[in-house]
């Protein structure tokens, strides 16, 4: 076929848009955003191969119809990303967005259902907390520092069960106990405080944190049940292991005066641990979070040594 030949099939910018049903300076705007490449006429004109514009422009068409950038259509007609991958690509895009609009929704809500004499403090609360993603990076950054000697895999797995994810589409009072997490966790000391909540005192005399840190595990995953059952803590397997774990750790053995030292060492009594636990576990889908085990332990161990109040 001769280059006149050639010439002779193109078709102009203003037969391609009666084809296709676009606006020419939409054709136009296409061909200077590179997504349609023209051949130009002795005259200067833009000229198309009719087949291979048309179907690129239904296409564009199409894809935009989804909501596609033209920057993923680009690399799509480039072949540089399939059609499936910028589909997948601006599905998750639209999670992220649709997840924002609900935090914000949900955050209005709250403002808007305060009562009066509080709103101006839920509207500050709220307002810190720009969105459900940044609350939760806020946590896991609080917790990475509180649970140091942790290899980044054993944190990821203490993130999944004991960080509760923001809701995908929350109610007033989640967003409302998100930001209270997020503005304890921001509090001078409560680092230090629920340091010492798990690790006990003088942390440095530690010898192996790691392996502390999975004892105590197992022995709360037992006390869970006694927790989600209203169980009243007492002394038994429980407890012993759990003082096990504190004192193997040290180099030390279980005795009267170890138990003491180990309850003198609790921060359990602190409101602002009490709360954060509480909260999270209004927004947590498990029966009972690690904090209430310690609690029910620290309980226990209390009476061991011969205090009976109330825990």
């Amino acid at each position: 076929m001769t280059d006149d030949t050639q010439r002779s099939m193109l078709v102009s910018i203003g037969e391609l848009a009666r084809t296709t049903g676009l606006a020419v300076r939409t054709i136009r705007f296409y061909c200077d955003e590179g997504i349609l490449e023209p051949q130009r006429s002795a005259g200067g004109h833009r000229m198309f191969d009719p087949d291979d514009a048309t179907e690129r422009l239904l296409l564009v068409r199409r894809l935009r119809a989804l909501g596609l950038g033209l920057e993923s259509i680009t690399d799509v007609l480039r072949e540089e990303r399939s059609i499936t991958e910028a589909v997948a690509a601006e599905s998750a895009r639209l999670d992220i967005e649709f997840r924002s609009m609900a935090w914000r929704r949900a955050s209005l809500r709250a403002v808007e259902t305060a009562a009066p004499a509080q709103r101006a403090d839920r509207l500050a609360l709220l307002a810190a907390v720009q969105d459900g993603s940044a609350a939760h990076d806020c946590l896991v950054r609080f917790w990475w520092r509180v649970l140091t000697g942790l290899t980044r895999s054993d944190f990821d797995s203490f993130v999944c069960g004991n960080i509760p994810q923001p809701p995908a589409d929350p109610s007033a009072g989640d967003v409302v106990a998100y930001a209270e997490l997020t503005a304890l966790v921001a509090e001078p000391g409560l680092h230090g405080a629920v340091g010492q909540h798990l690790w006990g005192r003088h942390p440095q005399t530690i010898r192996n944190r790691r392996e502390l840190f999975f004892n105590v595990g197992d022995v709360l995953m037992d006390v869970f049940p006694l927790v989600s059952e209203g169980v009243r803590p007492h002394a038994g397997d429980e407890l012993d292991r759990f003082v096990d774990a504190h004192a193997n750790a040290r180099g030390e053995r279980d005795s009267p005066q170890f138990r003491k030292q180990l309850l003198a060492a609790a921060t359990d009594t602190d409101h602002r641990i009490h709360r954060y636990w509480s909260l999270s576990a209004q927004l947590s889908t498990t029966p009972a979070t690690i904090g209430q085990a310690h609690h029910w332990l620290h309980g226990a161990l209390n009476r061991s040594t011969g205090h009976a109040s109330e825990n």
